[in-house]
């Protein structure tokens, strides 16, 4: 074996010992020190006084207040008087396509403190038969890395949609599925779970979602249970069946053999207010049982969705929708469907009453005059009853028309705030309220710091530090994100750091496009992206993936 002369070896060692201080000297330790902050570090762990250190992309050191004060840095932030926080995790986005082919600042969501976001309601990208990319095994996967490709300023991941696999495989045709076509299901959900999904997420108000069985999601259940995926749920009702439409999503995740969470926990419709008890009562009965139950839910006392919510499902059936408003037979039969239901569907206008739904989304410009009032309202000018106004809205539109719906109780939101196992999430998109254009659900921008604020800070409804778990280690055990979701060395460096005292939301339901205030900076994957509250433009995002993702790549 050919051996160095020891004089050699110590030559060698010297130089590359001073090689490495040559490099300590032109580059510190550390690459972002916040200094003197209240650390609160996820867990629900009451705050500390705290330095924090940042290296690349990862907290490198935590200490007590004063330790890091003289450690080289690129940058420091003194946190004095400030929160510092895990970065919010919204368990309910729709970025999609902000991540895909917009700007990927989402704006909205970074200068309120989301640094992940987890899409999925219902719909995901892939598979798809649409866009080969995200086609095939493989289809779920590509989809997160062309977003990662593109570049976003906050992480992702996704659940994949009950209604995508139901329309890879059966389109809008209602119906039981075909032994293949259930196969078929079967095997999309297993290829996305071993690409990285979450689990299944289903939105049963909406068609196709609305077509598919209780069986059919014990049987898509069952499929990625061996990946550790969750059944996640926007529930067949949120009104007058609320408590069957939480039966059904237990069954299916103890028969499935999967956790359950319940996508924005409501009670709709003035007349089922008295049922948010019972509604917890259940998910906490199925707790003490030993079945893994949760819900998420946003701080407002009105839902967002489309004007076609207020039609029978069927009325979609076959992708016909607007062939069918355009059918005067058709469309008597769905006004009668209106007037007298058949079936078990919610009318989202017959709950909020005309009065309480306000119109967002038209483009046309004869209707713009509309924006932002009532359906009653609406009705009135035109000289038409509401059904009649919400049918030639939609057809003339061509589209399912952005409507607000206000139906829940103020004092039901600060019960499901108080819930050991309730989570939060915006259930909006990302927007930039320079360019933003109509109206939208002011969640968009003010969810986490309207808890902060209305909710901890002015009306003590939770504590800090309980709001705190609830917005990041609590999303991120659910969803087995192991390095994020916690101040913790070692960690993924996603932060956020708020003045306790002023942090609050802006936006309103008639001026949604108002950013909210109090949060300082934001740090995604160690990166500064809100500094001194303004956004930096930088875009570190990568995508997170669920448990059955490692089971894939060592294969």
């Amino acid at each position: 074996m050919f051996r160095l002369p020891f004089q050699s070896v110590l030559v060698a060692c010297l130089v590359m010992t001073m090689a490495t201080l040559a490099r300590g000297a032109e580059d510190p330790p550390y690459d972002l020190i916040l200094t003197g902050g209240r650390v609160v570090d996820g867990t629900g762990n009451a705050w500390f006084l705290g330095d924090l250190a940042i290296r690349g992309d990862t907290i490198a050191r935590i200490t007590p207040a004063g330790q890091l004060g003289d450690a080289p840095t690129k940058k420091r932030v003194d946190a004095s008087g400030l929160i510092v926080a895990p970065g919010f995790i919204d368990i309910q986005g729709h970025s999609r396509d902000e991540l895909l082919s917009g700007d990927g600042r989402l704006i909205g969501k970074v200068t309120q403190g989301v640094t992940t976001e987890i899409l999925g309601e219902g719909d995901s990208n892939a598979p798809s038969r649409k866009v080969s990319r995200f086609d095939g095994p493989r289809g779920f996967d590509a989809w997160l890395r062309a977003m990662e490709a593109h570049g976003g300023s906050v992480n992702f991941g996704s659940f994949v949609g009950s209604a995508t696999i139901r329309g890879y495989a059966k389109g809008m045709t209602p119906g039981a599925p075909t032994a293949d076509e259930l196969e078929l299901m079967k095997r999309l959900v297993r290829d996305a779970m071993k690409d990285g999904a979450f689990g299944l997420a289903s939105a049963l108000i909406y068609p196709p979602d609305s077509f598919v069985s209780t069986e059919d999601l014990i049987a898509l259940s069952r499929a990625m249970a061996p990946y550790g995926g969750i059944y996640i749920t926007h529930m067949r009702s949120e009104a007058d069946r609320l408590l069957e439409g939480i039966d059904e999503a237990i069954r299916i995740g103890r028969e499935g053999g999967v956790p359950v969470e319940i996508y924005h926990l409501k009670a709709a419709g003035k007349r089922n207010w008295d049922k948010a008890a019972a509604a917890i009562a259940r998910i906490a009965d199925a707790r003490a049982r030993g079945q893994d139950v949760g819900a998420d839910m946003y701080p407002y006392d009105a839902a967002g969705t489309g004007l076609t919510a207020c039609l029978p499902p069927w009325a979609s059936a076959d992708g016909k929708l607007f062939a069918n408003l355009a059918d005067p037979e058709i469309r008597t039969k769905i006004r009668e469907e209106i007037l007298h239901p058949t079936s078990d569907w919610e009318n989202l206008a017959e709950l909020s009453t005309p009065e309480g739904v306000m119109v967002l989304g038209l483009n046309k410009p004869e209707h713009k005059k509309y924006i932002g009032m009532r359906l009653s309202e609406i009705a009135k000018d035109r000289g038409k009853d509401w059904i009649d106004t919400a049918l030639d809205l939609i057809e003339a539109e061509h589209q399912r028309v952005s409507t607000i719906y206000f139906m829940m109780s103020e004092a039901n939101v600060k019960r499901q705030l108080q819930q050991p196992w309730i989570k939060f999430g915006t259930d909006a998109s990302g927007h930039d309220p320079a360019t933003a254009k109509g109206l939208t659900h002011p969640r968009s921008y003010g969810t986490f710091p309207r808890i902060l604020g209305k909710y901890v800070r002015d009306e003590s409804v939770i504590p800090l530090e309980d709001a705190i778990r609830k917005m990041t280690s609590a999303v991120a055990a659910r969803l087995s994100i192991r390095d994020r979701g916690l101040l913790r060395e070692g960690f993924r460096a996603d932060i956020v750091v708020f003045d306790p005292a002023t942090i609050a939301d802006r936006a309103t339901f008639e001026q949604p496009h108002q950013n909210s205030i109090g949060i300082r900076s934001v740090i995604v994957n160690g990166v500064l992206v809100v500094d001194d509250g303004k956004h930096t433009g930088a875009k570190p995002g990568r995508a997170v993936r669920g448990p059955g993702y490692t089971a894939t790549t060592s294969n």
